[in-house]
């Protein structure tokens, strides 16, 4: 298993097959739905999964980064840990 911070800035995570990011229509969180369950996100990991769609991670950071008007390498840290977590559990993979 690859630590967070080996997470290369040019890697381009997607969801991995069979998986679906949806709305919970009942509390409005973001989900990812697979086949064997379902995974509630939070409020930020739900806004860097929604941009996982073909962007690179460091594309995904600097998005993310003039949106919320955050320092850019505090957030890479937090994106690399979120996106590291979902790939242990299979819910997202990297191209």
């Amino acid at each position: 298993m690859m630590p967070p911070t080996t997470i290369s800035d040019s890697a381009k995570p997607r969801l991995a097959k069979g998986v679906r990011l949806e709305v919970d229509s009942s509390g409005g969180k973001g989900v990812l739905l697979y086949p064997e369950g379902i995974v509630e996100l939070n409020e930020t990991a739900h806004e860097i999964v929604a941009r996982c769609d073909g962007r690179t991670l460091g594309e995904i950071v600097k998005v993310l980064a003039e949106e919320y008007d955050a320092n850019g390498a505090a957030l890479a840290v937090d994106v690399r840990e979120t996106l590291s977590d979902l790939r242990q559990r299979k819910l997202i993979e990297f191209k």
